[in-house]
């Protein structure tokens, strides 16, 4: 019943506003943009600082949360960018409005960034699911790299790049209980990232792993993939790969 009414009101919002059809067509534009090419998702563990991240020049890049921290050491811009956790999203409001380039956020977020130019906002549905169509919402999955597999589907890409999703946390607790940072944040690449004072959300890798279990079997139905190049991540979901490797 939850399921059936989260689409109901994705229906709703797209069709019954002027505001929500133009959100629609944006999203649409997106739609198989990168078919049969090759993209790589950049997560935010600790591992990135024992990434060879030179490699990813050149590539097109999905930026997750707070990635912007680390622009300046990567010497570019993702591509793309995903942020769908809504604490993040109210305390760094103004820092996603002044990002440059398509933003992918859910349709809460329009009450704290506005209309920013070329900001799609995605509805809101129950899950587990995977949405191969996400102008009509996604499923969270309990992890913002989840939502931007479901972006990358959508636009056609036929392999994935995990890096930097490192599925470990040092700080532990009841999934989804809000917290406040006492000092420099062990669970990312920048002590900054959730720091001093920061309210977060601690994690569900239980609901992340049905998420992702979603996405492998999603790509590898129609000859996709998703593949996993973390240095020492601890996901085992996906094939390892070496980075290396992959993007020669």
């Amino acid at each position: 019943m939850a399921g059936y009414k989260t689409d109901l009101d994705a229906l709703r919002t797209n069709k019954l506003s002027r505001e929500g059809r133009l959100n629609v067509q944006q999203i649409e534009s997106f739609r198989n943009k990168h078919l049969g090419e090759r993209c790589v998702i950049i997560g935010n563990g600790p591992s990135l600082n024992n990434t060879n991240l030179d490699l990813l020049r050149g590539e097109t890049t999905f930026g997750l949360n707070r990635i912007y921290l680390m622009f300046e050491k990567l010497g570019f811009t993702t591509s793309y960018h995903t942020v769908i956790n809504q604490l993040v999203v109210e305390q760094c409001a103004e820092d996603f409005s002044n990002l440059q380039g398509p933003l992918f956020t859910t349709l809460p977020s329009r009450a704290h960034i506005g209309e920013r130019p070329n900001t799609s906002f995605l509805n809101k549905l129950v899950g587990p699911r995977f949405s191969k169509d996400i102008s009509h919402g996604i499923w969270e999955g309990a992890t913002v790299t989840f939502a931007a597999m479901q972006v990358a589907y959508y636009m056609g890409f036929t392999e994935v790049v995990l890096v930097g999703v490192d599925h470990s946390f040092v700080s532990k607790g009841p999934a989804h209980k809000q917290v406040e940072s006492a000092g420099a944040d062990p669970n990312h690449f920048d002590p900054n990232y959730f720091g001093k004072g920061f309210k977060w959300q601690l994690p569900d890798l239980d609901t992340s792993e049905i998420a992702y279990e979603l996405a492998r079997e999603t790509y590898n139905a129609v000859g996709r993939s998703i593949v996993d190049a973390t240095v020492d991540g601890k996901l085992t979901v996906f094939p390892k790969v070496r980075l290396e490797d992959v993007l020669r």
